[in-house]
């Protein structure tokens, strides 16, 4: 799925022409990377904002329509409003097709209720890792990696090396690092064994001590 974006060249900097911007329905963005000039940018609100209900748009290669010329670029930052559905500013980073890049890519986790942690040992899935930073060249990068759970059993681990992922993708990770994508727990684990209570003999009662009898004084 390809995604696209219109977008004009714009001329005013600073906050008063950002803000005369905003209240036409424009978003200032900028353009930059891969060796050439940054390039401000505006986008109409309500085309962004659409967009950016698609996970896709965060991690996928885009197309920027600029004035009749096609750029491709990844989203690198939103800005918006504390409170109000509004963007303020976008970021966007051109991309090379003859360089890899990279980019973080979110994680689909599948057939977890089918699993034997959970099916039959009745554990839970852990998210461990909700994406994955992954090098490739532009036409490579996915839209998101698959995370099958259907083997995971009680007690055990999936990590980024157990991961199947698309012809020319490859994790970035630091040397001798594989860290844990998702694992399945178990609350409470095994009932306790009873142990059987002992009832403890009856002790006597210590027999009441002798009264001492009391003589009469004859006279």
């Amino acid at each position: 799925m390809q995604l696209e974006f219109n977008a004009n060249k714009r001329d005013g900097q600073g906050t008063g022409a950002s803000r005369r911007l905003r209240r036409t329905g424009r978003v200032p963005a900028i353009l930059y990377g891969a060796g050439a000039a940054s390039q401000s940018i505006d986008i109409d609100h309500n085309e962004l904002f659409q967009l950016l209900r698609k996970e896709a748009f965060y991690s996928s290669v885009l197309h920027a329509n600029i004035d009749g010329k096609k750029e491709m670029c990844l989203l690198r930052d939103v800005q918006r409003h504390p409170y109000r559905p509004v963007i303020l500013h976008a970021d966007f980073q051109r991309v090379d097709a003859t360089h890899k890049l990279h980019q973080k890519v979110p994680l689909h986790f599948v057939n977890a209720d089918v699993s034997p942690g959970v099916k039959l040992s009745g554990g839970m899935v852990q998210h461990v890792m909700s994406d994955l930073d992954v090098r490739c060249l532009p036409q490579d990068l996915p839209a998101f990696i698959e995370v099958d759970l259907k083997d995971m059993v009680a007690g055990h681990s999936l990590h980024v090396s157990h991961l199947v992922l698309p012809a020319g993708v490859e994790a970035v990770l630091h040397k001798g690092e594989d860290p844990v994508v998702a694992t399945v727990i178990v609350r409470g684990g095994k009932a306790e064994e009873e142990v059987p209570v002992v009832e403890a003999a009856p002790v006597a009662a210590p027999a009441p001590a002798a009264k001492k009898s009391e003589k009469t004084d004859k006279r």
